[in-house]
């Protein structure tokens, strides 16, 4: 593990399956930027299946339950980040619910080049198979399947 970095506890990555440490606390959205509203919410909508909704007079992408928030030009919300998100600087990780391959095959039915995998790496539910992979921004996507 780095060295200068702060843990609160650190648990094992198998007993998160087993447990529950904050009962009631789940991820509700994240905020992304983007430099152009429409290119991006095409590819979040035909890559990601996400529902672009629109919220207050701004945009969010719905996938799976969570949310993102997008903040981009014209958008000046009340509250940010004390360095607030920028096109391309975020990393981003979705769970595909089929096979690897058929994440790869998605990807590439969408002319979306795959820059690092499949792989294997840690999610949330443990160990799966990842892709990497940008949106039009360069924001990094992964896609992690956890099918056998």
């Amino acid at each position: 593990m780095p060295q200068n970095t702060f843990h609160a506890s650190t648990i094992p990555a198998h007993s998160f399956r087993r447990r529950s440490y904050r009962a009631g606390v789940r991820l509700d959205h994240v905020v992304i930027a983007v430099s152009d509203f429409e290119r991006s919410s095409a590819f979040y909508r035909d890559v990601l299946g996400a529902d672009v909704v629109e919220i207050d007079g701004r945009v969010a992408y719905r996938i799976g339950g969570q949310q993102l928030n997008v903040h981009g030009p014209g958008v000046r919300p009340a509250m940010v980040a004390r360095i607030p998100v920028a096109p391309g600087n975020s990393d981003l990780c979705f769970e595909w619910d089929g096979s690897i391959a058929g994440a790869v095959a998605h990807l590439e039915a969408h002319g979306v080049r795959i820059e690092a995998g499949p792989m294997t790496r840690g999610g949330a539910k443990g160990s799966g198979a990842s892709v990497y992979f940008r949106d039009p921004d360069g924001t990094l996507l992964e896609l992690i399947s956890y099918a056998g």
